[in-house]
């Protein structure tokens, strides 16, 4: 680990310790560009991890939000995926059931496409406002009984003018990063609407370190949080937390909170782990380059046994692997079901997204599957394909 001298955006401390970097990798991951020479040229920035060790935050230390663009190009729709609508739909009814959700109004921070916005308006009968300046409303049409709008935009603090019983914000914060600030602009937002719950849910770092996973850091992700660091910054800043677990097979953490009128004190046994998430930090640095190298090793073997690889899924992961293995050009296709990813162009690798009928066409031997939670939905679409190969889980 590496001392720098910069303050953690979480919690404000002095100093954090720098233990992992990854250079040129794409500043964007699921920007789809539309030629090759766009993607293969597109701005690239090196990354540069720091840990907190007094809240067990960890960000990018050298971030750089100028080279971001969140627009129409924008594609992160992940509702395309049968096993990830049940998830939704699963988690929908149980915040409208849990927290008595219905004919309410409901604000979403960072509603991307606006799949999860309707469908809670739809299932529990509420008003709701979806912010984000890639929103695409009309990829929405006919839904929602005209009770739900989209404001392309930021949030910011104008949007306490509108009303709200449930403020929602669903993978966004690992996007900002002055999360401190940010979380604060939330409060400020709420005022005195004590009645008010919040709900955030964001990657959990616990399982990136644990499997040193570094398909899942990427430059879009300039903030990375435990249960610990996430409960910490809400707490500071006047929340008093009614939830806080892990869900989607612990890849996702939940945070339920509510305001209150001054900073509150850990409660919850899950806000415990910074001797754990330290312990964790300091695992993932010895471990991960060897598994990058095996992982480039491993690839590299099949194809020269012959064998003919495709990725499946061709989003953030995706873009993280190939950038930071070095293995593009040993990869046949990438194939993704989003409809709206396919015939783009990846930054960074330059490989063009195909449809998974593709594979009729131009069979291949190993698909490599960057989320193993898809696995079974991807055999399934395989069989019903006639296509055989083997599933490669990262």
């Amino acid at each position: 680990m590496k001392p720098v001298d910069t303050r953690c955006p979480n919690c404000n401390a002095s100093g954090m310790d720098v233990f992992y970097e990854v250079k040129d990798i794409p500043g964007h991951s699921c920007l789809m560009l539309d030629d090759r020479r766009a993607a293969l040229e597109y701005p690239k920035r090196d990354l540069s991890l720091g840990f907190c060790r007094v809240c067990g935050f960890i960000s990018n230390v050298i971030f750089d939000a100028r080279v971001l663009e969140y627009s129409a190009r924008y594609e992160e729709q992940q509702s395309f995926s049968p096993r990830f609508r049940a998830f939704q739909t699963e988690l929908i009814a149980r915040l409208i059931e849990q927290y008595d959700m219905r004919d309410k109004d409901v604000v979403e921070i960072g509603c991307g496409k606006g799949d999860f916005l309707l469908e809670l308006c739809e299932m529990g009968r509420n008003r709701g406002v979806g912010i984000d300046p890639a929103c695409e409303p009309e990829r929405m049409q006919g839904r929602g009984d005209g009770r739900v709008h989209f404001i392309r935009d930021f949030y910011s603090d104008r949007c306490s003018e509108l009303p709200c019983d449930f403020l929602c914000c669903r993978h966004t914060l690992e996007h900002i990063h002055s999360t401190n600030e940010f979380v604060g602009l939330t409060r400020k937002v709420v005022g005195d609407r004590r009645d008010m719950i919040v709900f955030f849910e964001v990657p959990a770092v616990e399982r990136v370190l644990g499997e040193a996973a570094f398909w899942d850091i990427y430059y879009e992700h300039c903030s990375y949080f435990s249960l610990g660091s996430l409960a910490r910054v809400f707490r500071a800043n006047r929340f008093e937390i009614s939830e806080l677990a892990t869900d989607f097979d612990d890849q996702y953490l939940l945070i339920v909170a509510r305001p209150v009128d001054k900073p509150t004190a850990p409660l919850l046994p899950e806000e415990d782990d910074l001797e754990q998430i330290t312990h964790d930090v300091a695992d993932f640095s010895v471990k991960v380059m060897d598994l990058i190298s095996t992982w480039r090793s491993r690839v590299i073997a099949f194809r020269e046994g012959g064998k003919r690889i495709a990725v499946w899924g061709s989003g953030s992961k995706c873009v993280a692997f190939l950038s930071t293995v070095g293995v593009a050009s040993e990869i046949e296709t990438v194939v993704d079901i989003n409809p709206y990813r396919q015939v783009k162009w990846l930054p960074g690798s330059g490989k063009q997204v195909a449809a998974p009928e593709s594979l009729r066409v131009t069979p291949v031997d190993v698909i490599l599957v960057m989320n193993p939670i898809y696995c079974e939905e991807i055999r399934r679409d395989l069989d019903a394909m006639g296509v055989s190969a083997k599933l490669v889980p990262v």
